[in-house]
C-alpha cells in the first residue's frame, strides 16, 4: 500500500486525482498504475484500471489469478467490473468512496453472488493516510478555485473602473 500511495502522489503531481494501484503476484509487484483521466482526457484511466492493463501486457494474459490489487481508494463500478473479468484474487483499499464505492460502500460488486466471480476484500488499510490525501487535494482545488474566482472578478472590477 505505500507504493500505492507514492503512485497517488504521483498522480497529484500532474494534477490528477490521488489515486494509485499496485498488482502483487506471489510478493512480486507486478503491476502499478496512478489516475490518468485528466492528463488522457479518458474517464476509464483511474489507476486500478491503467494497472489492470500493463498487468495484463507483462502476463500476456487476461486474467491476472492469484494477485492482490492495492489501491488507496475504494473501487468504482467500472473498475470493479474490471476487477472481477481478470480474476484478480483479493483486493486491499485504503480509504472507502461513500459516493461510488463498489467494494462494499455503496455497493458491493467484487464480491455479488450473482457473478461467477467473487473476490476477497481488506478494506481500511492505512486508511486515515488515504483518506486525508484525497481531503487535501480536493479542498486544495476548492481554494484554488475559488482563489481563480476571485481574480476573475477583481479583473472585472478593474476593466470597469478603467473604462468607466
Amino acid at each position: 500500500m505505500r507504493v500505492a500511495i507514492q503512485l497517488a502522489e504521483l498522480a497529484e503531481l500532474k494534477g490528477e486525482v490521488p489515486v494509485g494501484a499496485v498488482l502483487v503476484k506471489n510478493d512480486v509487484m507486478i503491476a502499478s498504475g496512478f489516475n490518468l483521466s485528466i492528463l488522457n482526457h479518458d474517464p476509464t484511466a483511474h489507476a486500478e484500471m491503467e494497472c489492470i492493463r500493463q498487468a495484463g501486457q507483462m502476463l500476456a494474459n487476461y486474467r491476472m489469478l492469484d494477485t492482490t490489487l492495492y489501491v488507496t481508494l475504494e473501487p468504482c463500478t467500472m473498475c470493479a467490473g474490471a476487477i472481477v473479468h481478470s480474476r484478480i484474487k483479493r483486493v486491499v483499499y485504503g480509504a472507502d468512496d461513500l459516493k461510488t464505492g463498489a467494494a462494499g460502500s455503496v455497493m458491493n460488486l467484487l464480491q455479488h453472488t450473482a457473478f461467477n466471480h467473487q473476490l476477497e476484500v481488506t478494506s481500511g488499510l492505512l486508511a486515515a493516510e488515504c483518506g486525508q490525501q484525497l481531503s487535501a487535494f480536493f479542498s486544495r482545488r476548492r481554494a484554488e478555485k475559488k482563489a481563480l474566482k476571485q481574480l476573475g472578478k477583481l479583473a472585472v472590477s478593474s476593466a470597469h473602473a478603467k473604462n468607466g
